[in-house]
């Protein structure tokens, strides 16, 4: 197998961008931009650090980031399993990247920036649900935003099929990984009652 090594081989392999697909980039929160990311309750977030990238999954309930200005979103950092990987990798390289989504629409937004983090207590306070407040916030400086063509949300159907039936469980998942020392059906039951007591 052959890999493509050089930046000339790959673009003669694709050819050039579409006239729209570069000037849909705008360098801050245009108001259409600011409206759609403020009906996403559901974002991507990616990292990079010393050990490698990370991917991680971050919802709420309601504006999934908070504008403080055209070229700034906080993100909070809610409870999880403290493993705090894009934490980690913000406070050593700041580069990320956020894809937001919203239920129902084909379309994502992707933002790339800079990230700060913060416990700064006036602005954890902004984001309180059912009394508690993010642990920090990650703070992102925006440098681009822009849609992603909606191709491949609707190749996978994402909002128009249901194909959980039969995966595997994270108990049965823990279970095969640690051998049997941890996880299976109990780790699984009393997941809804520790997930409704954490959830924020």
């Amino acid at each position: 197998m052959e890999f493509i090594e050089d930046i000339a081989a790959l673009e003669a392999l694709y050819g050039t961008p579409g006239a729209a697909s570069l000037r849909k980039v705008a360098g801050h929160l245009t108001p259409l931009y600011a409206s759609w990311i403020d009906r996403s309750r559901f974002v991507v977030l990616t990292t990079v650090g010393p050990d490698g990238t990370d991917g991680s999954p971050r919802g709420d309930d309601g504006p999934v980031v908070l504008q403080l200005d055209p070229k700034t979103l906080a993100l909070p950092d809610w409870r999880g399993n403290q493993r705090l990987d894009s934490l980690r990798n913000i406070v050593s390289d700041g580069r990320v990247s956020l894809m937001f989504m919203v239920p129902g629409s084909n379309t994502v937004v992707r933002v790339n920036g800079v990230a700060r983090l913060t416990a700064d207590e006036d602005l954890r306070a902004r984001f309180e649900q059912k009394g508690r407040h993010p642990a920090t916030v990650i703070v992102v400086t925006l440098g681009e935003v822009y849609t992603q063509c909606a191709r491949a949300l609707i190749r996978a159907g994402l909002w128009s099929r249901n194909d959980a039936d039969g995966l595997p469980t994270p108990g049965e998942i823990l279970a095969e990984v640690s051998k049997g020392e941890e996880g299976g059906k109990p780790y699984d039951d009393a997941w809804p009652e520790r997930a409704a007591r954490t959830m924020w």
